[in-house]
């Protein structure tokens, strides 16, 4: 079986497709996209798959090592979303070839479902407990929301009050067992992270995601020593070595890797498995497409450390297309109960309606990051 050519499709709301086709007529698809940046991405992708045309596309391994190893300069986002694609085509053309499903090939489902949860409140956080009520009622047991809009490094302490508000009410709304994380995005800094981390103890939450920026993981670690609130980050780390380093620190109790971000399933893997030896749980970052979704619960199915999964359903984000819209079969992930189904097809697991790809490539998107300022004019963290 050889690669003989491939297509990309850029489709709102602000995703992008990979479709590698082969010889044999097995088709993969691979959803290699990060926020803000498709079109970067696509150029990426298009230089990589020089390297894949001719070649054997069940050589995942092989492939992996030679779009990552051959470049000089190698690792970050760009590079490692473009990998992540067009591993995820090449592993849902191997299932597809073998008839099986991607997590037969990484040694079978350890469970048969997955938890799931809701995002709410967008990006500037409002009418969360009516929300989170609102999920609750559609069958989910567990919501992320944003924490906190802009929040200057040293801000005020009603900002911090508002937050414990927010998050109070979504508890009394929903009641002691439901699952909270608390998305800091980031926008959190040093000054001010251990006062509001102090103000949320009380409520219990599943996860604090990004207390900080991942470039002070030294902070990180420090916060983790100073809360039993369980820390969560990992969707803007790109590689098992940029998880090292997380790691060695012991800066979080919840890994969350990014199957579009850090290399596809080759590479999540290995993040996984090190994850576990670490006694680290795993909810992988998605807030992105089908095929990404169909990738992460692949990995979620032969990870044992793997406890939820986050999914894209009715985010604020997708304006116009939603993930299910894609797919010739809206029910293969069987939303239930708060989990939803591993997907057992062959491949991915999922069928894609491509007439309805390239009907919407035709819309196509240029989704840019919201731009943020402070009072005072300076940019703010997004």
């Amino acid at each position: 079986m050889k690669v003989t050519g491939f297509e990309t499709f850029i489709v709102p709301p602000r995703w992008m497709f990979l479709k590698i086709e082969t010889d044999e007529g097995v088709v993969g698809w691979g959803e290699p996209v990060l926020e803000g940046r498709a079109h970067t991405v696509e150029a990426a992708v298009h230089e990589l798959m020089d390297y894949v045309v001719g070649r054997d596309p069940r050589q995942v391994e092989d492939i992996w090592q030679t779009l990552y190893r051959t470049g000089f300069y190698r690792g970050g986002p760009i590079l490692m979303s473009a990998i992540a694609g067009i591993d995820q085509a090449l592993w849902d053309i191997k299932g597809k070839a073998l008839g099986v499903p991607v997590h037969e090939l990484l040694g079978g489902a350890c469970r048969d479902r997955i938890r799931v949860y809701s995002w709410i409140g967008g990006d500037r956080p409002s009418d969360t407990a009516e929300q989170a009520l609102a999920a609750k009622e559609r069958g989910f047991n567990a919501i992320k929301m944003n924490g906190t809009a802009e929040l200057q490094m040293v801000d005020s302490h009603s900002k911090i009050d508002e937050v414990a508000a927010r998050v109070e009410a979504i508890r009394d709304a929903c009641g002691p067992d439901f699952g909270i994380g608390v998305d800091f995005h980031g926008r959190v800094h040093r000054p001010m992270v251990r006062m509001l981390t102090k103000a949320l103890e009380p409520y219990r939450l599943m996860f604090i995601e990004e207390p900080v920026l991942p470039e002070h993981l030294d902070v990180m670690a420090e916060l983790r020593s100073l809360t039993t609130t369980p820390i969560a980050t990992g969707e803007r780390l790109y590689s098992t070595y940029d998880f090292r380093l997380l790691f060695e620190k012991q800066a979080a109790d919840i890994i969350q890797p990014d199957i579009s971000h850090c290399g596809g399933i080759t590479e999540a893997r290995k993040i996984a498995t090190m994850a576990e030896a670490f006694d680290m749980a795993m909810a992988p970052h998605c807030p992105l497409g089908p095929i990404a979704l169909a990738a992460s619960i692949q990995l979620d199915a032969v990870s044992y450390n793997a406890f939820i999964q986050e999914q894209s359903l009715g985010i604020h984000y997708n304006q116009g297309s939603d993930i299910l819209d894609y797919l010739t079969d809206p029910g293969v992930f069987d939303y239930k109960d708060g989990f939803a189904a591993i997907p057992k097809g062959p491949g991915l697991g999922i069928e894609i309606n491509e007439e309805v790809v390239r009907k919407q490539a035709q819309v196509s998107h240029r989704w840019r990051n919201p731009v943020w300022r402070h009072a005072d004019g300076s940019i703010s963290e997004w």
